[in-house]
């Protein structure tokens, strides 16, 4: 089992900026895909980003030149989101993930306008 405990959400004006954190821990040797998720109220959940072990990011396009991915150096299974230049429609709930499979209980971004 993995445990995903998310940091950072908040309330924020527009334009501004904001950085998620998220740690895992349990009974893990390696994770190789860690992401971010979001939510929004009334709607799907939705990818925002992942980064594999190797370094490799992938963006959704509606966030591509706004957020950042990116693992801690010295501990690999930590992973953080840094958000620059907010909308109010990248309002939600956002979710860590790991594998694929398994999911933090989510941290609420709310940017105002």
């Amino acid at each position: 089992q993995v445990q995903l405990v998310e940091s950072g959400g908040g309330l924020v004006q527009a334009g501004g900026s904001l950085r998620l954190s998220c740690a895992a821990s349990g009974s893990i040797f390696r994770i190789d895909v860690m992401g971010w998720y979001r939510q929004a109220p009334g709607k799907q959940r939705e990818r925002v980003a992942t980064i594999t072990s190797g370094g490799y990011t992938n963006y959704a396009d509606s966030v591509k030149g706004r957020f950042t991915i990116s693992r801690d150096s010295a501990n690999k299974n930590t992973v953080y989101l840094q958000m620059i230049s907010l909308k109010p429609e990248d309002t939600a709930v956002y979710y860590c993930n790991a594998q694929y499979n398994f999911w933090g209980r989510g941290t609420q971004v709310t940017v105002s306008s």
